[in-house]
């Protein structure tokens, strides 16, 4: 199998945009990609296009990526369009990796985009209002009933969104299984909110107290407002070629793809974190090409609410079983710390525009391998890790979906 690298990155502001369409946000991140490798649309065999609900909000179901595309002069190439819940993104550039080791294809642009504010503004709630996903949801609170931490007397009753509930009941049984904390959620928050001011590209850039954190509104105890990642629009996008067309590049700049890899989950045990879906995935990859937790230098983890993070880190073995929330309180997993961890801001801070957000995590990381993240760097990063989660079905993520990055 060939050798494949990262030769452009380019990603939108995430937050608010209501003046842009969707065909413009991707527009805007494949431009800034392809400027950054230096790139021109005859150059590219192969275009993946990224996107969850486009086709919902905005009712164009069939081919939104060559939409966008084409005007840029990307015709004539082999295209994909990729849904994977949060984790399309990924999964698409998962796609164009191994394209190009395969030798079907020698350079590719992947492009993730999410519109989700738009007039009317039931229809960016509506989406995460969705039969399957409510539905499991409620089984998954009525498989961990009696698992749970108590919720303290006269904190705020259950959130109205069943699915934020389940978010909080996830944070709830770490809690009841290793004794995780509010305040160290708070922790992870106030960290990644604390990264985010270093991020033009952030939806938010205002650093946050772990008190502050602690005392913002709740959501579903014991997750508050600045715990849950918020609704974005925005676009990422990457340049990828094989070793081979490497030449046409600046080699200097070129981030090298180490591993890809992904796996749905399975049914286990509420509480059984051996087993879970990113312990797994990271096992084997870990196994397949020699790099352990150790070796990781930087990491970007799925954290759509705080919580989520530190399951994420331990499932990943960059801290102990239930020493994620310990570790985020001794400042561990901070830019500067054993272990830094989501120097993005991560979803709860810089964003999460559902089908852009694992480009996002590229992005960050081809940043900071090239050592270009200013007030976030961490020092001499050779290799990056990102976990990238896709929806929820059981009692974990339906999906995870890893990539191993390094410097050429």
């Amino acid at each position: 199998m060939r050798d494949v690298f990262v030769v452009g990155i380019g990603m939108t502001p995430f937050g608010r945009h209501l003046d842009k369409s969707h065909t413009e946000l991707t527009q805007a991140a494949v431009r800034l990609a392809m400027a950054d490798a230096g790139a021109l649309a005859r150059d590219l065999q192969l275009a993946i296009y990224a996107n969850v609900v486009q086709g919902f909000v905005a009712g164009e179901m069939s081919i939104p990526g060559e939409y966008a595309l084409r005007p840029l002069g990307i015709q004539g190439v082999q295209s994909l369009h990729v849904e994977a819940a949060c984790a399309s993104a990924t999964m698409a550039f998962h796609v164009a990796t191994n394209y190009i080791r395969a030798g079907l294809a020698e350079i590719a642009v992947v492009v993730g985009t999410e519109k989700l504010y738009n007039d009317d503004p039931a229809k960016k709630f509506a989406v995460f209002q969705q039969p399957l996903d409510i539905e499991e949801a409620g089984r998954y609170l009525a498989r961990t009933a009696g698992m749970l931490a108590e919720v303290p007397a006269g904190a705020d009753a259950p959130g109205k969104n069943v699915l934020m509930e389940a978010y909080a009941a996830q944070a709830r049984l770490h809690m009841a299984t290793y004794g995780t904390t509010q305040s160290q959620i708070a922790a992870v928050a106030a960290k990644n909110h604390d990264h985010s001011q270093h991020n033009p590209l952030s939806q938010y850039r205002k650093p946050m107290s772990v008190e502050a954190v602690l005392a913002a509104p709740i959501v579903a105890w014991p997750l508050t407002n600045p715990m849950c990642a918020p609704i974005s629009d925005g676009a990422a996008a990457a340049i990828l070629c094989s070793a081979e067309a490497l030449k046409k590049f600046d080699r200097g700049r070129a981030i090298k793809v180490i591993a890809v890899g992904s796996q749905t989950g399975s049914e286990r045990a509420p509480n059984d974190y051996a087993s879970h879906v990113t312990r797994l995935l990271s096992t084997r990859l870990y196994e397949t090409t020699g790099i352990g937790p150790g070796d990781i230098d930087v990491a970007e983890v799925h954290d759509a609410s705080a919580s989520g993070e530190i399951v994420q880190v331990e499932a990943l073995g960059l801290c102990a079983p239930g020493d994620g929330g310990p570790a985020a309180a001794r400042g561990e997993t901070r830019v500067g710390g054993r272990i830094p961890v989501n120097p993005s801001g991560g979803l709860v801070s810089k964003g999460h525009p559902l089908g852009a957000t694992g480009l996002a995590q590229i992005f960050e990381l081809v940043t900071q391998l090239r050592g270009d993240a200013g007030g976030r760097q961490v020092a001499g990063a050779r290799i990056a890790l990102a976990e990238n989660s896709g929806g929820f079905y059981g009692v974990e993520d339906g999906m995870s979906c890893i990539t191993l990055l390094g410097r050429a």
